[in-house]
């Protein structure tokens, strides 16, 4: 990778850095890989992004720091997130991340994913006493159980995980908030702060005639565990997100001969990177354009024509079909409590800085943008982890301003909600 870091050339105004969503410092970064400080350039991306180790694999590089490299010009851009795998990965098997004295006090983070794991790591760092809930037996979210083995290796899962245990970060697998434990028990448990990163796990259906035979299936559900399905030789997949072509490029992985997107537009058109359908087309998978579903059948689907003004119909044959369209937020923690609002399709309603309608609740991500980027995911955890911190700093302010005269826990826990409804609350 020196080779690679020698083409920088360490420019004042780094375009790379501006096309990074959450701007990696990339000409300091090589300035201190070249020196041989690797130990230094790792701190760097850790503090700057903790994930930086899996954005490195999984990001979108064409259209951030590679693909905004000035050397472009000249057709030879610096293919920064080579480097950065390198460095982080040497960073977090070389490093030992020494717990803090956890005396700020407790905050909840429901759900494992990007943001909630991001979190987790800054405020770890500075002196949180955090708990990780996941629904999953290990956390990673859509890491683990929507980015394919292929494109980001479990394995490097489990070093992040190891890296948040090792900072102090108490992990509870296999915990649903809502059915059981709510998120007003939390609070009653003396957590400061809760926050949700729960992200999207819920597909979205087609609602059309055939989608609950047995050789159907939801993409979302499919990435959790491609190996368990029996998909046969030919598949079709309804939709071109890139959720859409990892399951398509999965179905090949596992065995599939056929493989074809089926989508109402065209390639411009596409949710899709340009890069994902460029290695979707050299993994030899076939697109059915401007064609839509009209219903699923046990040996394919029958589409409809959307570029034509007649009525016609074809039918594509596939032993099954998997749909890839979207997909939507659960309802268990909104269930349970009160406050919460969310907004039509069921995302949690948020401010800017993160903070939603329930006091001293918090949350960013997919639950309250939709799906989007793992970086774009992580840039914005950065800001409501600031946001976290500044709100239990001042809710410590208030109890202490309030409590002189409040010797009684029930008084105390008065107080405290107090200063939670009125204090730091939702900003419209």
């Amino acid at each position: 990778m020196l080779q690679e870091a020698n083409k920088c050339l360490l420019c004042k105004n780094a375009k790379c850095q501006e096309g990074c969503p959450i701007n990696t410092p990339i000409p300091e970064v090589i300035k201190l890989y070249k020196s041989g400080d690797i130990m230094k350039a790792g701190e760097l991306l850790f503090q700057n992004n903790p994930l930086s180790l899996i954005c490195s694999m999984v990001c979108v590089h064409e259209d951030q720091c590679k693909g905004n490299c000035i050397l472009n010009k000249k057709g030879d851009p610096v293919a920064f997130h080579k480097i950065e795998t390198e460095i982080s990965k040497v960073y977090f098997q070389e490093n030992k991340l020494l717990p803090s004295n956890r005396n700020k006090g407790k905050v909840a983070i429901i759900g494992g994913g990007p943001a909630g794991i991001t979190i987790s790591f800054i405020l770890s760092q500075k002196g949180y006493d955090v708990t990780l809930f996941e629904a999953h037996s290990k956390i990673g979210g859509v890491l683990r159980y929507g980015i394919p083995e292929y494109r980001l290796p479990n394995d490097m899962v489990d070093l992040v995980e190891e890296k948040l245990i090792e900072s102090g970060v108490r992990i509870r697998p296999n915990t649903l908030i809502g059915p059981v434990i709510t998120l007003d028990r939390l609070f009653l448990d003396g957590y400061k702060a809760a926050f949700i990163g729960t992200g999207v796990w819920n597909p979205k259906p087609l609602t059309i005639k055939g989608e609950t035979l047995g050789n159907v299936h939801y993409a979302i559900d499919y990435l959790k565990s491609p190996e368990t399905y029996r998909l046969g030789e030919s598949v079709a997949v309804i939709g071109a997100g890139n959720v859409a072509l990892d399951a398509a490029r999965s179905a090949i992985r596992g065995g599939a001969s056929k493989v074809t997107i089926v989508y109402r537009k065209g390639f411009s058109e596409m949710p899709a990177t340009d890069q994902e359908i460029k290695e979707a087309l050299d993994d030899g998978i076939s697109f059915e354009l401007y064609k839509y579903p009209i219903e699923i059948k046990d040996d394919g689907i029958f589409v409809g024509l959307t570029d034509s003004e007649m009525d016609k119909m074809s039918f594509i044959h596939a032993d099954s079909t998997i749909i890839a369209i979207s997909q939507t937020a659960r309802n268990n923690i909104v269930r349970s409590t009160t406050e919460l609002n969310t907004s039509q399709m069921g995302l949690l309603i948020t401010d800017r800085d993160g903070r939603t309608t329930k006091p001293g609740t918090f949350a960013s991500g997919d639950v309250v943008t939709g799906a989007k980027t793992v970086v774009e995911a992580i840039a914005h955890a950065k800001v409501v982890a600031g946001t976290i911190d500044t709100y239990c700093q001042t809710l410590d302010t208030c109890v202490l301003e309030f409590s002189d005269n409040c010797d009684a826990p029930e008084c105390m826990e008065s107080v405290v909600q107090n200063c939670r409804e009125n204090w730091l609350v939702f900003e419209d």
